[in-house]
């Protein structure tokens, strides 16, 4: 087995969450989103986040705007909608369940077998 692959699958799985969750804090540029994600150790790469931003978009949970940049071309900035808001606290409450879950078998104390 490829520990790699399997690490991978869980960061993949949880990287919608994390998304409505920093955009839930603020609107942001791609740019952003991916610093953001690196500081807490989420590796993405554009590749991976504009189809996940477009796929959001187009369900209705994320907006943009257009910035002017001082240093560029004009600047895409993501933000929540009123649904996006709605299932980003679906997705965190679903978050926080298998999470418990989740500690309480690695933690359980082992059982004896009774016969």
């Amino acid at each position: 087995m490829k520990i790699e692959n399997t690490k991978a699958q869980m960061r993949k799985g949880l990287l919608e969450l994390c998304i409505l969750s920093l955009l839930a804090q603020k609107d942001a540029y791609v740019s952003d989103l991916i610093f953001d994600l690196k500081q807490s150790q989420m590796i993405v790469v554009e590749g991976t986040l504009y189809p996940l931003l477009t796929r959001l978009k187009n369900a209705g949970l994320l907006n943009y705007r257009w910035e002017e940049s001082k240093t560029g071309p004009p600047r895409k900035y993501y933000g929540l909608t009123d649904e996006g808001k709605k299932v980003q606290q679906e997705l965190l409450q679903s978050w926080d369940e298998l999470h418990q879950a989740i500690d309480h078998i690695i933690h359980a104390k082992p059982r004896t077998n009774l016969k």
